[in-house]
């Protein structure tokens, strides 16, 4: 291998072992050396452990033991230390990671907003290797109760590297990505942030208000399309809270585009423009199927 990196003999720290940091344990398993887990709380570690899912756990209660058992676990210095958390709780840990990890480290995050991300790594001391990832897959039951094996199959995955992420780094992050089944995409942390602003954030409110605005007593009716339309309400407002604050103004815009095109649907109704109604439909409709069929 042209830079030497080597998957199989790599050890691999995740902070956050819920859904997606359980699955990723769970698709990295036995396809590199080691497999460390932190995670804020203990029965999540017990768990993970008594199901194999990691091999070995960490406390973030006690931080400073925990990280070293992380940078020398058997001896053998952590090669890739992943992220897995809420955004909030990501940016709070680049801010101690420097306090307990003093050895050269590739650190990539998983987070669904990244501009902010991607600033606190890039005050990181210089030892750190950081590049900002996301995967587009997931499910609105979370923790790792849930975690899938497979979740990461056939799944994008986003990079966004700094201008401080060296080759290697790049290197690394890709053949993991890759052992995982899913597949690269590179693009700056604002272009992520403008995509997922409209294809992410603006849809969890979307389902959030039609679940919202619908009476409870309706609920004897709800069929299939009520229930896929407002699927994403289902996920916990503490999950969102720190995307929609740190891409904010990227979700404002992507609200006042999605305003406008039921303004005109809601016009052309009130006017009985029927016409007009019908082509904005037609034109969503092959919107609809150009994005689904890309």
């Amino acid at each position: 291998m042209e830079d030497g990196f080597s998957i199989k003999e790599a050890t691999i720290g995740i902070i956050g072992l819920g859904l997606m940091g359980g699955s990723l344990a769970m698709s990295l398993k036995g396809k590199c050396a080691c497999i460390i887990g932190f995670d804020a709380q203990l029965p999540t570690l017990e768990l993970a452990l008594s199901k194999g899912i990691i091999d070995h756990a960490g406390s973030l209660s006690s931080a400073d033991r925990a990280a070293a058992q992380t940078v020398s676990y058997r001896g053998k210095q952590m090669d890739i230390l992943i992220l897995a958390t809420p955004v909030p709780a990501i940016l709070s840990i680049l801010q101690q990671l420097p306090s307990f990890i003093s050895q050269p480290c590739i650190v990539m995050d998983i987070g669904s907003a990244k501009r902010d991300i991607l600033q606190a790594m890039d005050s990181l001391p210089e030892y750190f290797d950081p590049i900002g990832g996301h995967p587009i897959c997931g499910k609105e039951n979370l923790g790792i109760e849930n975690a899938d094996k497979d979740l990461y199959q056939k799944a994008p995955f986003i990079l966004t590297p700094l201008d401080r992420t060296t080759r290697r780094a790049r290197s690394a992050v890709r053949k993991m990505i890759s052992t995982i089944g899913a597949s690269c995409i590179e693009m700056t942390a604002g272009e992520h942030d403008k995509v997922f602003a409209a294809t992410s954030h603006l849809p969890f409110l979307i389902s959030s208000a039609l679940a919202h605005s619908t009476p409870k007593e309706f609920s004897p009716f709800i069929g299939p399309g009520f229930r896929s339309t407002s699927r994403l309400a289902g996920t916990p407002s503490l999950m969102m809270m720190g995307i929609l604050k740190s891409n904010r103004d990227n979700v404002l815009r992507a609200i006042q585009a999605f305003r406008n095109s039921l303004n005109d649907m809601e016009s052309a109704l009130e006017h009985e423009n029927f016409n007009e109604l019908e082509y904005l439909l037609d034109q969503s409709r092959s919107s609809y199927q150009t994005m689904v069929n890309t």
